[in-house]
């Protein structure tokens, strides 16, 4: 195999020559020079270079999936099993955009090592735009995300999961608890916290400013990792969003107050998201089993 595909795969994923020179034992001219040797073969620029990073081209994009395809490929050819495991066996790369779904992995990945134990977990837990981009690029094996924000790319499946229910929710002794009825008008008095890329509730929290007449980006933080969500609405008015299943518990109960007598925020139907040309390996399609089988549960397991 051509290690330039190996040093071009590695510039995908860490964003930068430097970085990837490091994660390749190499110095960095080595790389910089081999990437360009690679690029005046085939004719077209694979990475875009800039003072924050490398950042691929479109025609970069589509040749770091198929190289990347291939080493997977490689590597899976040259495994030699020794048991009967081992055809699942191997780290499983999954991605959790926002990073706020993390949870939701808790019971799917506890049956899949259950069932087995060969597998090992990479589990990638950012931003939605950043968990697309790791798995256009080939740097996870399938994604955990809201369908909403998937569907507009066409180069992904999709394979359903259930949905996410939400409510309000403010700290106890809120202000707006003092209020006798409580109307989405009522939450425009006060800031919100929203997702990160607002997929799919920011046009229902920004109408909540805009119908008021209000700028909504004046009274939103973005901000999509719960546990500083829940140091924001804890230590201040603003208002959050937060899962049904956790709003129930009594960690939850203790500190805040799910503000369930007003319009209920839009469901979220989730999936898993996986590149369409390219065909799962074992661990994903038992993680996919995984996903499908705890759903009736996963309530329970926040």
């Amino acid at each position: 195999m051509d290690v330039r595909l190996k040093y071009v795969v590695a510039v995908a994923r860490t964003g930068s020559f430097t970085a990837a020179a490091e994660a390749a034992f190499v110095t960095q001219s080595a790389i910089t020079r081999s990437v360009a040797d690679l690029e005046q073969q085939i004719g077209y620029s694979i990475f875009y270079r800039t003072s924050r990073g490398s950042f691929l081209t479109p025609e970069g994009r589509d040749f770091v999936d198929r190289a990347t395809r291939l080493l997977e490929d490689t590597d899976e050819l040259l495994r030699r099993p020794s048991k009967q495991d081992d055809y699942f066996s191997g780290t499983l790369r999954v991605g959790v955009g926002p990073a706020s779904l993390e949870w939701r992995l808790i019971a799917p990945l506890r049956l899949l090592l259950s069932r087995h134990p060969g597998i090992k977990f990479d589990v990638s837990a950012t931003t939605f735009e950043r968990t697309v981009q790791l798995l256009r690029a080939g740097s996870i094996d399938v994604a955990l995300g809201l369908d909403a924000a998937f569907s507009e790319w066409t180069d992904l499946r999709r394979e359903p999961v259930a949905a996410v229910a939400s409510v309000h929710f403010v700290r106890r002794e809120h202000p707006i608890l003092e209020r006798s009825t409580i109307t989405l008008d009522d939450l425009a008095d006060f800031d919100y916290v929203s997702p990160s890329d607002g997929r799919p509730y920011g046009s229902f929290i920004r109408k909540i400013f805009e119908d008021k007449g209000m700028e909504w980006r004046r009274h939103v933080h973005v901000v999509d990792y719960f546990p500083l969500v829940r140091q924001i609405v804890a230590s201040s008015d603003a208002i959050g969003i937060v899962s049904v299943p956790y709003a129930q518990t009594a960690n939850f109960k203790a500190r805040f107050v799910a503000l369930d007598m007003i319009e209920a925020l839009p469901p979220s139907p989730m999936c898993c998201a996986l590149r369409k040309r390219w065909e799962p390996k074992p661990a994903v399609r038992a993680f996919l089993r995984a996903v499908q089988d705890t759903e009736s549960s996963i309530g329970n397991e926040k």
